[in-house]
């Protein structure tokens, strides 16, 4: 593990290497799972800001599961998440033609019509941020790829040579800051056979 300040990021982000392959996994990551994505409470305001934009290009499923269980949901393990339609998809997300599942968020916040890119635990995904439950001010950043679903992304990553945190670079960056990743690249670079 590499502690930087209240923070331990498993070395595997450096070892591993990773890279989105939607042709092949369809985005699945955002209807696999137990519960939507977890969400912050300024993220929570994000969504009500959003949500009138991006509600003309939501599926009626959605839309219903929204008016029956509000815009976010409270699960008993993981906090605050988004709502899961009953097909289990994520209320936010929509499949494209090819079945590729687009998040709503993104495509309006690519189209420059809203300020809110995604929740920021999608946009870390495959890398999960938890809190230590013993010292409370302590985080840990882990590499937790889904077995199936992420092999294509993993093989993709070898192929091209991105190691994890160079592919999360738009997401560590957002989460944790720019001297935070300069720690992580001056690392890679220190530990890297000569």
């Amino acid at each position: 593990m590499l502690q930087i300040e209240n923070t331990l990021v498993s070395l595997e982000i450096f070892k591993e290497k990773f890279c989105c392959d939607l042709s092949k996994c369809k985005g699945g990551c955002c209807e696999d799972g137990d519960a939507g994505p977890k969400i912050t409470d300024s993220e929570k305001i994000e969504i009500e800001k959003a949500f009138p934009r991006i509600k003309s290009d939501m599926r009626l499923i959605a839309i219903k599961t929204i008016e029956d269980q509000g815009l976010y949901v409270f699960h008993n393990e993981f906090g605050w998440v988004t709502p899961t339609a009953p097909d289990g998809l994520c209320v936010y997300g929509k499949k494209n033609d090819n079945g590729v599942i687009i998040c709503l968020f993104e495509k309006f916040y690519k189209a420059g019509l809203i300020p809110f890119k995604k929740p920021l635990s999608c946009h870390l995904f495959p890398i999960i941020v938890t809190k230590s439950e013993v010292q409370e001010d302590l985080n840990y950043v882990n590499f937790e790829p889904r077995e199936q679903l992420c092999n294509a992304a993993c093989s993709l990553g070898n192929q091209l040579k991105i190691p994890v945190f160079v592919f999360l670079k738009e997401p560590i960056i957002r989460k944790f800051g720019e001297e935070f990743y300069r720690i992580l690249e001056h690392y890679d670079k220190a530990t890297k056979p000569q």
